[in-house]
């Protein structure tokens, strides 16, 4: 079996180095991939575009989603996640700075499992991702994985 993966959709390279930080510091260590906008998301989840060559057997145990992307935003990537019966059951949490309660709303209508807004205090951010990795990585129990 695989080592269980965190797939971080984010198109900030601040937030991207404080996640990585504030996991190793909680000693999350498992594999972080990180895709820094929805398309290369896709095409990492889906083994296409510059991914084609990825096993398909590297299936993320979560994936922390942000909903402001470029080229394909977050909610759409989060659409094709739940329409797709292979990535239907992958957890995601929606991580983002949006304050817009109909984001959140859509996040939650279309099956995200979690929704966090980003703090914007370096150590609110660096506590809640460390409970973030505490609870995806060690105490959820995931779905049984479907591989892509």
């Amino acid at each position: 079996m695989n080592e269980p993966i965190i797939l971080l959709v984010e198109d900030n390279p601040d937030d991207e180095e404080l996640t990585r930080l504030a996991l190793a510091d909680s000693n999350i260590t498992n594999q972080l991939v990180v895709a820094h906008d929805g398309q290369e998301a896709l095409d990492w989840l889906y083994c296409e575009g510059q991914h084609a060559e990825r096993s398909p057997c590297l299936v993320p145990s979560v994936v922390l989603l942000d909903l402001k992307l470029p080229r394909v935003n977050g909610l759409e990537v989060l659409e094709r996640l739940r329409n797709d019966t292979r990535t239907r059951r992958v957890p995601v949490v929606i991580l983002t700075s949006s304050r817009e309660e109909q984001d959140m709303m859509r996040s939650y209508d279309l099956g995200a499992n979690s929704y966090i807004r980003k703090p914007v205090d370096f150590e609110q951010f660096t506590h809640a991702i460390k409970e973030l990795g505490i609870y995806w990585m060690v105490l959820n129990e995931p779905p049984p994985i479907t591989r892509i």
